[in-house]
């Protein structure tokens, strides 16, 4: 597995337990608002900085209802 993949993965699992929650509905309803790929994507920012600032990211978008 790649650095990429195993960040995601671990990006996925602290935004589910930050969040209350699991990892397998998170990744549904990231699927469902478009943003799995784009989150994925985002390595090179969310890698070098506080999760938190990932988690606030990652609630924006979802909060605008797009991957944007």
């Amino acid at each position: 597995m790649d650095k990429e993949m195993d960040f995601f993965l671990m990006l996925l699992e602290y935004y589910a337990e930050h969040n209350d929650t699991t990892a397998d509905v998170v990744l549904k309803e990231w699927d469902r608002a478009g943003m799995t790929d784009r989150i994925f994507s985002m390595y090179e920012i969310y890698h070098v900085e506080s999760l938190d600032n990932a988690f606030d990211d990652i609630d924006r978008m979802i909060a605008e209802g797009s991957d944007s």
